[in-house]
């Protein structure tokens, strides 16, 4: 909640924290809105992993005959930060635009989603990751076994704490940028510096991309990885590793947001103290 004040002849906004979802709301269940979001999850997610994964392919399809061929790794993480740009520009309204289960799990544990919606998000997002692949494979079904799916592995040189550690870092850039984009607080302090939200989240993800394509093929987004091994069925090995890293990584940057910048360990103690 804001409201204008006036403080040494300028108007700022005060502000004050809106009150923790409910772990558990039954009532959420019966209403339209948390459908039609599941709905925009699981669409959004479908026509981001059909995108992205027809780039990843086109492009290896193109290099293999002119090594100067096809978009490069430049082009590939511009296709993942400008979906996702598109994507939650056009369902931050209706879904908040997770289309990652490692963002819908962060948002969960910071109590802006309940475990209702964040279990029915990860199912949708999983399921539209899988139809998307499939989508992809349709159209390009001379390439797709050839050129691996577009799914994720640990490239040969690393090690599986090393890959652990790029998805560990790379989400807990995501999740951080979507917290500091979307913070309440910042639309009251910082009321005369506008931010379209979408566009530091989609450049979060192009430069996590630039990064970390050539360690695991980047992840950071349990249902990508997911959606192109189930497709593909053939990317099992060391899968574990693009769950585990998102879910810390998301979990650490909630952690940092919540309790350091946003002083929420601060706010705690000293409620504790005052109750003594």
């Amino acid at each position: 909640m804001a409201k204008d004040i006036e403080f040494g002849g300028e108007i700022a906004k005060d502000y004050h924290d809106p009150p923790p979802t409910p772990l558990i709301d039954p009532e959420e269940l019966g209403k339209w809105s948390l459908y039609r979001a599941v709905i925009a999850e699981f669409i959004a997610t479908l026509l981001f992993l059909y995108i992205t994964i027809l780039t990843v392919i086109g492009y290896k399809n193109q290099s293999a005959s002119d090594a100067c061929g096809g978009v490069g790794i430049l082009g590939i993480a511009w296709a993942f930060g400008g979906m996702i740009f598109v994507l939650v520009y056009c369902t931050a309204g209706i879904s908040g635009g997770h289309i990652n289960p490692a963002v819908t799990f962060g948002l969960f544990l910071a109590r802006k989603v309940s475990l209702v919606r964040a279990v029915l998000y990860i199912i949708a997002q999983c399921l539209g990751a899988i139809c998307g692949c499939g989508l992809a494979k349709a159209f390009q079904r001379a390439y797709y076994d050839e050129y691996g799916g577009g799914a994720n592995g640990l490239s040969a040189g690393y090690s599986i704490g090393t890959g652990l550690a790029a998805e560990i870092i790379g989400t807990f850039v995501l999740v951080y940028t979507v917290f500091s984009a979307t913070d309440p607080k910042r639309n009251a302090r910082d009321s005369h510096v506008p931010v379209l939200a979408p566009l530091p989240i989609g450049f979060a993800v192009f430069m996590v991309h630039l990064a970390t394509i050539p360690v695991t093929g980047t992840g950071i987004n349990p249902a990508r990885s997911f959606g192109a091994a189930v497709v593909f069925g053939k990317a099992w090995d060391n899968h574990w590793i693009f769950w585990v890293g998102p879910f810390l990584g998301a979990l650490i940057a909630m952690l940092y947001h919540q309790f350091i910048l946003r002083a929420g360990a601060v706010k705690a103690l000293g409620s504790f103290k005052s109750s003594y």
